[in-house]
Protein backbone atom coordinates (compact mmCIF):
# COMPACT_ATOMS: atom_id res chain seq x y z
CA UNK A 1 0.00 0.00 0.00
CA UNK A 2 1.64 3.74 -1.27
CA UNK A 3 1.16 6.46 1.01
CA UNK A 4 0.88 10.19 0.35
CA UNK A 5 0.80 13.66 2.33
CA UNK A 6 -0.36 16.55 0.71
CA UNK A 7 0.45 20.06 1.77
CA UNK A 8 -2.23 22.57 1.51
CA UNK A 9 -0.23 26.12 1.34
CA UNK A 10 -0.90 30.07 0.35
CA UNK A 11 -4.67 28.81 0.85
CA UNK A 12 -7.02 28.24 4.34
CA UNK A 13 -7.87 24.72 4.48
CA UNK A 14 -11.15 25.65 5.40
CA UNK A 15 -11.15 27.27 1.73
CA UNK A 16 -10.23 24.13 0.18
CA UNK A 17 -12.64 21.57 2.01
CA UNK A 18 -15.50 23.51 2.11
CA UNK A 19 -18.40 24.50 4.14
CA UNK A 20 -18.48 21.04 6.69
CA UNK A 21 -15.60 19.43 5.12
CA UNK A 22 -18.12 19.00 1.50
CA UNK A 23 -15.41 19.18 -0.82
CA UNK A 24 -13.64 16.69 0.66
CA UNK A 25 -16.49 14.10 1.13
CA UNK A 26 -17.05 14.99 -2.32
CA UNK A 27 -13.26 14.07 -3.26
CA UNK A 28 -14.06 10.99 -0.77
CA UNK A 29 -17.41 9.71 -3.10
CA UNK A 30 -15.12 9.84 -5.70
CA UNK A 31 -11.48 7.92 -4.79
CA UNK A 32 -13.61 5.29 -2.56
CA UNK A 33 -10.80 3.02 -2.94
CA UNK A 34 -8.66 5.11 -1.26
CA UNK A 35 -8.17 6.51 2.67
CA UNK A 36 -8.38 10.22 2.88
CA UNK A 37 -7.52 11.61 6.29
CA UNK A 38 -7.23 15.31 6.79
CA UNK A 39 -5.76 17.28 9.62
CA UNK A 40 -5.03 20.98 9.89
CA UNK A 41 -3.47 21.94 6.45
CA UNK A 42 -2.48 18.13 5.46
CA UNK A 43 -4.16 15.62 3.68
CA UNK A 44 -2.85 11.72 4.02
CA UNK A 45 -3.54 9.33 1.71
CA UNK A 46 -3.23 5.37 1.47
CA UNK A 47 -4.54 3.15 -1.38
CA UNK A 48 -3.28 2.38 -5.03
CA UNK A 49 -0.37 4.76 -6.35
CA UNK A 50 -2.40 5.34 -9.38
CA UNK A 51 -5.42 6.73 -7.74
CA UNK A 52 -3.27 8.64 -5.00
CA UNK A 53 -1.73 10.17 -8.27
CA UNK A 54 -5.11 11.13 -10.05
CA UNK A 55 -6.48 12.45 -6.39
CA UNK A 56 -3.39 14.61 -6.19
CA UNK A 57 -3.89 15.79 -9.50
CA UNK A 58 -7.43 16.73 -9.07
CA UNK A 59 -7.07 18.32 -6.12
CA UNK A 60 -4.30 20.37 -7.40
CA UNK A 61 -6.82 21.80 -9.71
CA UNK A 62 -9.52 21.96 -7.22
CA UNK A 63 -7.00 24.66 -5.36
CA UNK A 64 -5.81 26.35 -8.42
CA UNK A 65 -9.39 27.15 -8.91
CA UNK A 66 -9.91 28.53 -5.81
CA UNK A 67 -7.02 31.31 -5.99
CA UNK A 68 -8.25 32.10 -9.57
CA UNK A 69 -11.85 32.59 -8.57
CA UNK A 70 -12.28 33.20 -4.88
CA UNK A 71 -14.28 29.61 -4.43
CA UNK A 72 -15.72 26.86 -5.68
CA UNK A 73 -19.41 25.46 -5.95
CA UNK A 74 -20.70 21.78 -6.26
CA UNK A 75 -21.12 21.64 -10.12
CA UNK A 76 -17.60 23.09 -10.30
CA UNK A 77 -16.21 20.50 -8.52
CA UNK A 78 -17.78 17.92 -10.12
CA UNK A 79 -16.45 19.14 -13.64
CA UNK A 80 -13.04 18.80 -12.44
CA UNK A 81 -13.25 15.80 -10.99
CA UNK A 82 -15.10 14.17 -14.28
CA UNK A 83 -12.11 15.84 -16.60
CA UNK A 84 -14.14 18.66 -18.23
CA UNK A 85 -13.30 21.92 -15.91
CA UNK A 86 -10.75 23.57 -18.25
CA UNK A 87 -14.16 24.08 -20.96
CA UNK A 88 -16.97 24.79 -18.21
CA UNK A 89 -14.31 27.47 -16.64
CA UNK A 90 -13.75 28.98 -20.10
CA UNK A 91 -17.14 29.25 -21.00
CA UNK A 92 -17.92 29.89 -17.37
CA UNK A 93 -15.90 33.48 -17.95
CA UNK A 94 -16.34 34.36 -21.36
CA UNK A 95 -20.20 34.43 -20.74
CA UNK A 96 -19.84 36.70 -17.34
CA UNK A 97 -17.56 38.84 -19.63
CA UNK A 98 -20.05 38.82 -22.61
CA UNK A 99 -23.03 39.68 -20.34
CA UNK A 100 -21.54 41.75 -17.09
CA UNK A 101 -18.42 43.17 -18.47
CA UNK A 102 -15.24 43.55 -17.51
CA UNK A 103 -13.91 40.81 -14.48
CA UNK A 104 -11.38 42.73 -11.94
CA UNK A 105 -11.61 39.41 -9.47
CA UNK A 106 -13.44 36.79 -8.03
CA UNK A 107 -14.72 37.67 -4.24
CA UNK A 108 -15.91 35.64 -1.77
CA UNK A 109 -18.08 32.52 -2.62
CA UNK A 110 -16.82 32.95 -6.06
CA UNK A 111 -18.52 36.23 -6.42
CA UNK A 112 -17.91 38.15 -9.53
CA UNK A 113 -16.36 41.84 -8.85
CA UNK A 114 -16.76 43.80 -12.41
CA UNK A 115 -16.33 46.96 -13.48
CA UNK A 116 -20.09 47.24 -14.83
CA UNK A 117 -20.36 50.64 -16.06
CA UNK A 118 -18.23 52.76 -19.00
CA UNK A 119 -16.74 54.40 -16.59
CA UNK A 120 -15.34 52.09 -14.09
CA UNK A 121 -14.18 50.29 -16.83
CA UNK A 122 -11.85 53.66 -17.64
CA UNK A 123 -10.95 53.23 -13.95
CA UNK A 124 -9.42 49.90 -14.53
CA UNK A 125 -8.01 50.15 -17.67
CA UNK A 126 -5.71 54.22 -15.89
CA UNK A 127 -4.80 51.69 -13.55
CA UNK A 128 -2.69 49.85 -15.87
CA UNK A 129 -0.87 52.35 -16.90
CA UNK A 130 -0.57 55.28 -14.28
CA UNK A 131 0.24 54.94 -10.73
CA UNK A 132 -2.18 57.58 -9.30
CA UNK A 133 -5.64 58.22 -10.07
CA UNK A 134 -8.34 60.52 -9.26
CA UNK A 135 -11.96 58.90 -9.89
CA UNK A 136 -14.51 61.94 -8.46
CA UNK A 137 -18.23 61.35 -9.40
CA UNK A 138 -21.72 61.47 -7.11
CA UNK A 139 -22.75 58.95 -4.76
CA UNK A 140 -23.54 55.24 -6.04
CA UNK A 141 -21.17 55.59 -8.76
CA UNK A 142 -18.96 52.50 -7.30
CA UNK A 143 -16.05 54.38 -7.07
CA UNK A 144 -14.91 53.40 -3.77
CA UNK A 145 -15.83 49.55 -4.69
CA UNK A 146 -13.65 49.47 -7.57
CA UNK A 147 -11.00 51.37 -6.23
CA UNK A 148 -10.83 48.56 -3.82
CA UNK A 149 -11.24 45.58 -6.07
CA UNK A 150 -7.81 46.83 -8.14
CA UNK A 151 -6.02 47.01 -4.65
CA UNK A 152 -7.58 43.72 -3.49
CA UNK A 153 -6.72 42.27 -7.26
CA UNK A 154 -2.88 43.49 -7.20
CA UNK A 155 -2.42 42.11 -3.16
CA UNK A 156 -3.73 39.02 -4.53
CA UNK A 157 -1.52 39.51 -7.68
CA UNK A 158 1.57 39.68 -5.37
CA UNK A 159 2.12 42.78 -7.26
CA UNK A 160 2.54 44.70 -3.38
CA UNK A 161 2.66 43.84 -0.15
CA UNK A 162 -0.06 45.59 1.46
CA UNK A 163 -3.21 47.73 1.12
CA UNK A 164 -3.60 51.31 2.61
CA UNK A 165 -7.30 52.21 3.34
CA UNK A 166 -7.81 56.29 4.46
CA UNK A 167 -10.56 58.64 5.00
CA UNK A 168 -10.84 62.06 6.33
CA UNK A 169 -12.98 62.08 9.78
CA UNK A 170 -14.37 65.54 8.97
CA UNK A 171 -17.31 65.08 11.41
CA UNK A 172 -14.85 64.48 14.07
CA UNK A 173 -12.31 67.07 13.08
CA UNK A 174 -9.37 64.69 12.76
CA UNK A 175 -9.91 64.95 16.93
CA UNK A 176 -11.23 61.46 17.39
CA UNK A 177 -10.19 61.92 21.23
CA UNK A 178 -14.48 62.73 22.15
CA UNK A 179 -15.29 59.46 20.60
CA UNK A 180 -16.00 56.39 23.17
CA UNK A 181 -13.98 53.06 22.60
CA UNK A 182 -10.39 53.03 21.38
CA UNK A 183 -8.96 54.33 18.26
CA UNK A 184 -10.55 51.46 15.47
CA UNK A 185 -13.93 51.94 17.29
CA UNK A 186 -13.64 55.41 17.04
CA UNK A 187 -12.74 55.20 13.24
CA UNK A 188 -14.80 52.76 11.95
CA UNK A 189 -17.89 54.83 11.49
CA UNK A 190 -15.95 56.64 9.06
CA UNK A 191 -14.39 53.34 7.24
CA UNK A 192 -17.62 51.36 7.23
CA UNK A 193 -17.77 51.89 3.13
CA UNK A 194 -14.61 50.30 2.58
CA UNK A 195 -15.06 47.48 5.20
CA UNK A 196 -18.45 46.15 2.99
CA UNK A 197 -16.10 46.27 -0.26
CA UNK A 198 -13.87 44.42 1.59
CA UNK A 199 -16.31 41.89 3.22
CA UNK A 200 -17.30 41.19 -0.44
CA UNK A 201 -13.68 40.14 -1.68
CA UNK A 202 -11.48 38.38 1.13
CA UNK A 203 -13.18 35.32 3.46
CA UNK A 204 -13.63 36.28 6.98
CA UNK A 205 -10.94 34.68 8.90
CA UNK A 206 -8.75 36.23 6.16
CA UNK A 207 -9.51 39.65 6.34
CA UNK A 208 -9.37 39.66 10.04
CA UNK A 209 -6.10 38.27 9.80
CA UNK A 210 -4.67 41.02 7.19
CA UNK A 211 -5.91 43.31 9.36
CA UNK A 212 -4.04 41.73 12.70
CA UNK A 213 -1.03 41.88 10.64
CA UNK A 214 -1.50 45.22 8.79
CA UNK A 215 -1.25 43.73 4.91
CA UNK A 216 -4.47 45.65 5.30
CA UNK A 217 -4.31 49.16 7.26
CA UNK A 218 -7.25 51.11 7.76
CA UNK A 219 -6.89 54.42 8.93
CA UNK A 220 -7.86 58.18 8.97
CA UNK A 221 -5.95 60.91 6.87
CA UNK A 222 -4.34 62.37 9.29
CA UNK A 223 -2.44 59.63 10.12
CA UNK A 224 -0.32 59.35 7.58
CA UNK A 225 1.72 62.49 8.20
CA UNK A 226 5.26 61.68 8.08
CA UNK A 227 4.98 58.18 6.42
CA UNK A 228 6.50 56.51 3.35
CA UNK A 229 3.75 53.75 1.39
CA UNK A 230 5.69 51.90 0.01
CA UNK A 231 4.81 48.32 -2.08
CA UNK A 232 1.35 49.57 -1.35
CA UNK A 233 -1.79 50.40 -2.61
CA UNK A 234 -3.27 53.23 -1.12
CA UNK A 235 -6.97 54.05 -1.28
CA UNK A 236 -8.25 57.40 0.00
CA UNK A 237 -11.79 57.84 0.13
CA UNK A 238 -13.92 60.82 0.71
CA UNK A 239 -11.19 63.10 -0.73
CA UNK A 240 -13.65 66.45 -1.03
CA UNK A 241 -13.36 66.43 2.75
CA UNK A 242 -9.68 66.76 2.41
CA UNK A 243 -8.15 70.44 2.47
CA UNK A 244 -5.45 71.71 -0.02
CA UNK A 245 -2.48 71.15 2.66
CA UNK A 246 -4.09 67.77 3.98
CA UNK A 247 -3.98 66.57 0.02
CA UNK A 248 -0.98 67.46 -0.59
CA UNK A 249 0.64 65.70 2.70
CA UNK A 250 -1.14 62.83 1.73
CA UNK A 251 0.08 62.41 -1.97
CA UNK A 252 3.68 63.57 -1.25
CA UNK A 253 3.26 60.02 1.08
CA UNK A 254 3.98 58.13 -1.94
CA UNK A 255 6.91 55.32 -2.10
CA UNK A 256 8.67 53.80 -5.37
CA UNK A 257 6.29 51.19 -5.33
CA UNK A 258 3.15 52.39 -4.70
CA UNK A 259 -0.34 52.98 -6.62
CA UNK A 260 -2.83 55.71 -5.62
CA UNK A 261 -6.43 55.92 -5.97
CA UNK A 262 -7.83 59.40 -4.78
CA UNK A 263 -12.08 58.86 -4.91
CA UNK A 264 -14.49 61.69 -4.15
CA UNK A 265 -17.46 63.56 -4.55
CA UNK A 266 -17.86 67.36 -5.39
CA UNK A 267 -21.53 68.02 -4.31
CA UNK A 268 -20.57 66.55 -0.73
CA UNK A 269 -18.32 68.80 0.46
CA UNK A 270 -18.46 69.11 4.57
CA UNK A 271 -15.46 71.37 4.96
CA UNK A 272 -16.30 74.76 7.23
CA UNK A 273 -16.75 77.26 4.34
CA UNK A 274 -13.51 78.46 5.00
CA UNK A 275 -11.31 75.55 3.99
CA UNK A 276 -11.27 75.04 0.56
CA UNK A 277 -11.26 71.07 -0.66
CA UNK A 278 -7.95 69.88 -1.61
CA UNK A 279 -9.47 67.84 -4.54
CA UNK A 280 -10.84 70.67 -6.06
CA UNK A 281 -7.47 72.45 -6.27
CA UNK A 282 -5.92 69.35 -6.96
CA UNK A 283 -7.96 68.84 -10.12
CA UNK A 284 -7.06 72.52 -11.60
CA UNK A 285 -3.19 71.76 -10.82
CA UNK A 286 -2.84 68.18 -11.70
CA UNK A 287 -4.06 67.32 -15.04
CA UNK A 288 -1.52 66.88 -17.58
CA UNK A 289 0.98 65.65 -15.18
CA UNK A 290 2.27 61.99 -16.43
CA UNK A 291 1.24 59.55 -14.44
CA UNK A 292 -1.33 61.13 -13.25
CA UNK A 293 -4.95 60.36 -14.19
CA UNK A 294 -8.72 61.53 -14.12
CA UNK A 295 -11.57 59.13 -14.46
CA UNK A 296 -14.74 61.27 -14.04
CA UNK A 297 -18.09 59.24 -13.14
CA UNK A 298 -22.13 60.30 -13.42
CA UNK A 299 -25.41 60.01 -12.78
CA UNK A 300 -25.00 57.32 -15.62
CA UNK A 301 -22.84 55.24 -13.27
CA UNK A 302 -25.00 54.54 -10.50
CA UNK A 303 -25.01 50.91 -9.66
CA UNK A 304 -27.19 51.39 -6.65
CA UNK A 305 -31.35 51.46 -6.87
CA UNK A 306 -32.44 52.94 -10.14
CA UNK A 307 -33.93 55.87 -8.42
CA UNK A 308 -30.56 57.01 -7.05
CA UNK A 309 -29.58 58.22 -10.61
CA UNK A 310 -32.73 60.15 -11.17
CA UNK A 311 -32.42 61.46 -7.97
CA UNK A 312 -28.88 62.86 -8.73
CA UNK A 313 -30.18 63.94 -12.17
CA UNK A 314 -32.82 66.23 -10.21
CA UNK A 315 -30.38 67.39 -7.93
CA UNK A 316 -27.54 68.50 -10.50
CA UNK A 317 -30.58 70.44 -12.63
CA UNK A 318 -31.42 72.04 -9.49
CA UNK A 319 -27.99 73.48 -9.30
CA UNK A 320 -27.64 74.29 -12.61
CA UNK A 321 -31.31 76.34 -12.63
CA UNK A 322 -29.92 77.95 -9.72
CA UNK A 323 -26.92 79.16 -11.12
CA UNK A 324 -28.75 80.53 -14.41
CA UNK A 325 -31.26 82.33 -12.01
CA UNK A 326 -28.20 83.58 -10.71
CA UNK A 327 -26.57 85.10 -13.38
CA UNK A 328 -29.46 86.57 -14.76
CA UNK A 329 -30.35 88.62 -11.55
CA UNK A 330 -26.25 89.70 -11.53
CA UNK A 331 -27.49 91.47 -15.50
Amino acid sequence: MNTKEILIEHLDPAEAFGVHNQNLKTFQNHFNALKVVARGNQVMLSGKKGDIELFEEKFDQMIQHIQNYGGINSIQLEAILMGSHAKVNKSLVQTEKAEHGDIILYGNHAKVIRAKTPNQRKMVSLMDTNDILFAIGPAGTGKTYTAVALAVKALKNKEIKRIILARPAVEAGENLGFLPGDLKEKIDPYLRPLYDALDDMIPADKLKSYLETRVIEIAPMAFMRGRTLDNAYVILDEAQNATDLQLKMFLTRMGPNAKFIITGDLTQIDLPRKSMSGLVKAVKILEGIEGIEFAYLTFEDVVRHRLVRNIIKAYDQSVDNLMDQSEATKR
